[in-house]
């Protein structure tokens, strides 16, 4: 289900992100355990972007946390350096921006405000945070404030749920408090993952905001699916989330129908087990081989969604430990078999709705209360 038209000469500009261009206008969501600087630095492999990192929570990045501060680095080379920071206090969030700047570490923030996870949203933090919108406001005041020149971008949902929307509110925030694009995640956090993201919002947000990027995002699974919504929606530029998880060759085919190209033919089994080798070793470079497999497993199953594996093959794929196993049992794969059509709009990594939203107790009394929730402990990368 690919472009019926891929994009036409001029039709769509690069990306402006305060001094930072992207062309092709399409960014990486910051996914927990998923965005690190080897799966980054693979997605980059195929195509231009603006890749994010795993999202770092201020307060234990400001303490000087190690485990933080680890995954706040960036690889040898790699630029621009986006980083994903979450927070509930307007000081914590001020304080790790001008330390972030302060040592030359970044070129990008990207503020979390999406967030629908209950050990997150339970806290205040997330998607939970906009609806308090003063105490929205300070936060993204404070970010700015200590960032200077470098860019400063939120991202959010349309609400908590149905009946507590808040995206256009969030929108209008960030424009009016100096940030230099905001992207919709066009589903409530009650929907968490699931159900078909709603792009008529990204298309209001765009006619409420109007100087500065409004970027999409939802249900980009295929290189048409951007182009489809920035026709329809008008948005500057896409936000790929779950659609590119064990397919980093998506940001291939985004960049040539952002060329005016017919995207190339998905890859078959050999080139698919190829890839999953570059990971999984840039993956044990970068943790070493112990911890560095059992991270990877998670992506085996992404990887060959939908290929004919036999069952007793997939198994023991799954429980891959070392590189050496991982390359001897794509030895025994049939390295010719085409990549499977049905797999193209496969639903990756979570999909469901949520029950509801867990909030703070009380958190709903007063909603004009800038006050900051209590605790701030959500680990950094989700």
């Amino acid at each position: 289900m690919d472009p019926e038209e891929p994009a036409r000469e001029g039709e769509f500009a690069p990306l402006q992100v305060g001094p930072l261009r992207v062309w092709p206008p399409v960014v990486l969501a910051p996914m927990a355990g998923i965005t690190n600087y080897p799966f980054r630095a693979l997605c980059r492999r195929f195509g231009a972007g603006l890749y994010v990192s795993e999202m770092i929570t201020a307060r234990p990045l400001v303490r000087g946390d190690a485990v933080s501060r680890r995954l706040a680095d960036f690889g040898p080379g790699e630029a621009p350096r986006s980083l994903q920071l979450y927070g509930v206090d307007p000081v914590d969030i001020g304080a790790a921006v001008r330390w972030l700047v302060g040592e030359g570490r970044v070129d990008h923030i990207d503020l979390n405000f999406g967030c629908p996870v209950r050990k997150v949203t339970r806290k205040g933090g997330g998607a939970a945070i906009p609806v308090k919108r003063n105490l929205l406001r300070a936060i993204v005041r404070a970010a700015v404030q200590a960032a200077g020149s470098v860019p400063v971008t939120m991202k959010f949902r349309i609400g908590v749920d149905d009946d507590l929307v808040t995206f256009e509110t969030a929108g209008k925030i960030g424009e009016d408090e100096g940030c230099a694009a905001v992207g919709l995640h066009a589903r409530t956090a009650r929907q968490g993952y699931g159900g078909e993201a709603r792009w008529s919002a990204i298309a209001r947000l765009k006619q409420l905001v109007r100087t500065i990027p409004v970027l999409g995002n939802g249900d980009i699974w295929e290189a048409g699916d951007a182009l489809r919504m920035m026709r329809s929606t008008g948005c500057d530029g896409v936000i790929v989330g779950r659609g590119c998880l064990g397919r980093p060759w998506l940001f291939r085919e985004l960049a040539a129908v952002f060329r005016g190209e017919v995207p190339p033919t998905p890859p078959a089994l050999g080139e698919v087990w190829d890839t999953m080798l570059l990971h999984a070793q840039a993956l044990c470079e970068f943790l070493g081989e112990g911890s560095a497999m059992r991270a990877f497993r998670k992506h085996t199953g992404w990887y060959t969604l939908g290929f004919g594996l036999p069952g007793e093959l997939r198994g023991r794929l799954m429980q891959v430990e070392t590189l050496a196993q991982l390359r001897a049992l794509g030895a025994e794969a049939d390295r010719g078999e085409p990549f499977p059509v049905a797999a193209l709009r496969a639903v990756r990594g979570k999909g469901s709705p949520q029950a509801g939203v867990s909030l703070p107790h009380g958190y709903l009394d007063d909603l004009e209360d800038a006050t900051p929730p209590a605790l701030e402990d959500a680990d950094s990368g989700g």
